[in-house]
């Protein structure tokens, strides 16, 4: 009896960072499984990957929203004969606008996808990660270093993500797995039109390109980084929230909301 066939599963992995992220795994010899609610693009990006002579990536579509999709996954590789040496959790959304304000089922739907999804697939394929002694890349935000007013849910998971996974880095280390956490500043994906983000949110300085955002998290994730920030701007505006009272970073970011 063969083993499994080892592979990369990207979440997200439709457009923007994800798709990114698949092109550049991909181009460093990973054989893909690509996970995302639209079938037509996941398909559209496996041609994409196998025109230039590498691999076809598999897909497989599903609402990472849903409870159950973690399981539905697991199933599917499992009938494939196909395992992850490497997981990386790039699918989430935001919403602009007051939390009281918003639908409260859109909100809760965020915090399924941005954390608990996140959660689970992290922990799932231990035992094949570290059998492979590959790694987990989570997508987090600069966002997870401060409150955000505006978007409150929105940060508050990605606190959530860049807090698990620096603790997970620690504990599966002794496993010989990898555990990266890539917090990028502003990129111009769909991630703007779907939170409702309207042009110049944020500081046009903090704008990185997906392309060195997905080369700057491979690179981490390969080199066993705990935490990966593209872009020196990013850094400096990550690093700032802890020298400055929590009171006045609060104070800041509201203000911003409003200009």
């Amino acid at each position: 009896m063969t083993a499994p066939k080892p592979v990369t599963l990207i979440t997200g992995a439709s457009a923007g960072i994800g798709a990114a992220l698949a092109h550049h795994f991909a181009s460093n010899g990973h054989e893909l499984v690509l996970v995302a609610r639209r079938a037509v693009a996941l398909n559209e990006l496996a041609g994409a990957i196998e025109a230039r002579g590498l691999p076809r990536p598999h897909v497989i579509a599903a609402d990472l929203t849903k409870n159950d999709a973690p399981a539905l996954i697991a199933d599917e590789l499992c009938a494939r004969d196909i395992e992850p040496n490497f997981v990386v959790n790039n699918a989430g959304f935001g919403l602009v606008g007051t939390a009281a304000e918003l639908d409260r089922a859109e909100q809760l739907a965020m915090i399924d996808l941005n954390a608990r999804t996140l959660t689970d697939l992290s922990l799932r394929f231990v035992d094949s990660l570290a059998r492979h002694r590959g790694g987990i890349l989570n997508v987090a935000s600069v966002a997870g270093f401060m409150p955000g007013p505006g978007l409150a849910v929105y940060y508050a998971t990605k606190a959530y993500v860049l807090s698990f996974s620096e603790a997970l880095h620690h504990e599966l280390a002794p496993k010989g797995i990898r555990v990266t956490t890539l917090c990028p500043g502003p990129v111009a994906t769909e991630f703007q039109s779907r939170a409702g983000m309207p042009e110049g949110y944020f500081p046009s300085i903090l704008d990185r390109s997906v392309e060195r955002v997905a080369r700057d998290g491979y690179d981490g994730l390969m080199a066993g980084k705990r935490v990966v920030i593209p872009g020196f701007p990013n850094r400096v505006a990550a690093f700032l929230p802890r020298l400055v009272p929590r009171g006045i970073v609060l104070a800041v970011m509201n203000r911003l909301r409003r200009q």
